[in-house]
């Protein structure tokens, strides 16, 4: 029975060829122990049975209604497509993405902490990734942390609080008040959307798995982790929101770290990636950012790289084959998709967010030995 008492949730889901998965995305929304909801599935010119589907399940059920799009959009197209969707009574907006489903008293979950902290903007749970679970979450006692507080700790990589878009609830007045909301030239924009409405509110965390997200192989998120497009994604971050919510000798160290990570995983690849618009794209993420590219760097970390790889051989060989078996299952067309000329979405995106600017000309001379 729904129960009209409760803030009404708004879901969406962004579809585009998911018929494997799609009805199971569905059911768990179905299955919700909270009520008040209404759905939509957003359907992206998909190929297969998907918007079949998602027709079937609402000619049976009135509190879901299908979207299709005319033309195909771009992937976080469709997904400010999606969150565009949601009713203008919704107090809270939910995603939930084709692929994945929720577990059933998720909604329930989340409103509640959301409800009885009326500061929170963003509602974040332990979520299942395949066989893991992954985010570090709050001290058991803790349901609420500074908005401010949770980035930071996202930056340092000591707490991870938030994840992909199933694992949040958001508040639907701050989707509402955000346009676009999702920054479709930067593929980890769940990240930076949840960097966004956390300046001004603060996080609720539920001490529980309350999602489900399936690896791919051939995904967008597998593809982008292949490239190593959160280097790019991160330091993004650390530029546009790092000032906010570090102290200068947090914001120095995050760069200094996440500069060598970045090189170490350049010079790894050096020995093995012939594909140039791989290295185009990391060449024009350092210009994108302000930082000068060091070859001499890049070289002297290749260089470590085989000497541990002589000195470790079987972890070598280990991630050679791994490499290798990436290259396998490669899809060619998604990655030059993502690997095509990004435009400087730091900055712009800042500017159009009131974000912060830095000054980065001590990063640069840092960065340039």
């Amino acid at each position: 029975m729904i129960n009209n008492s409760q803030p009404l949730v708004s879901v969406v889901t962004p579809v585009y060829n998911e018929e494997e998965y799609l009805a199971e995305c569905i059911e768990s929304v179905l299955a919700q122990s909270y009520q008040n909801w209404d759905y939509t599935i957003v359907n992206n010119c998909s190929t297969d049975r998907s918007l079949e589907i998602a027709r079937t399940y609402a000619a049976k059920e009135p509190r879901i209604r299908v979207h299709d799009n005319q033309r195909f959009l771009e992937m976080l197209a469709n997904h400010n497509v999606a969150v565009r969707q949601i009713s203008p009574a919704s107090k809270y907006c939910k995603v939930v993405l084709g692929d994945d489903w929720i577990f059933a008293d998720c909604l329930e979950k989340m409103v509640a902490v959301a409800e009885a902290h009326p500061s929170v903007g963003v509602v974040s749970a332990y979520e299942q990734f395949g066989q893991q679970v992954r985010l570090t979450g709050l001290p058991d006692e803790k349901a609420v942390v500074a908005g401010r507080d949770a980035c930071r700790h996202f930056l340092l990589g000591d707490v991870l609080l938030f994840g992909s878009q199933t694992s949040v609830l958001y508040r639907a007045d701050l989707v509402r008040s955000r346009s676009p909301f999702y920054v479709e030239t930067d593929t980890y924009a769940d990240f930076e959307s949840c960097f966004a409405l956390l300046k001004t509110t603060d996080l609720g965390f539920v001490h529980q798995v309350l999602t489900f997200s399936r690896p791919r192989a051939r995904s967008i998120g597998a593809i982008s982790a292949d490239i190593g497009t959160h280097f790019r994604s991160v330091l993004g971050l650390l530029f546009t929101y790092g000032r906010d919510c570090l102290t200068t000798v947090e914001f120095d160290k995050c760069l200094d770290e996440h500069l060598s990570q970045y090189y170490t995983f350049l010079g790894r690849r050096l020995w093995l990636e012939r594909d140039r618009a791989f290295w185009s794209y990391h060449k024009n993420t350092f210009a994108d950012l302000e930082i000068s590219f060091s070859r001499t760097r890049l070289a002297k970390t290749a260089l470590r790289q085989l000497f541990q790889a002589a000195v470790d051989a079987e972890t070598s060989l280990a991630t050679i084959r791994r490499l290798v078996s990436l290259r396998q299952i490669r899809n060619w067309q998604t990655r030059r998709v993502i690997l095509e000329p990004a435009v400087d979405r730091t900055v712009a995106h800042a500017q159009s967010e009131g974000g912060h600017q830095p000054n980065r000309s001590a990063e640069r001379d840092r960065c340039e030995t």
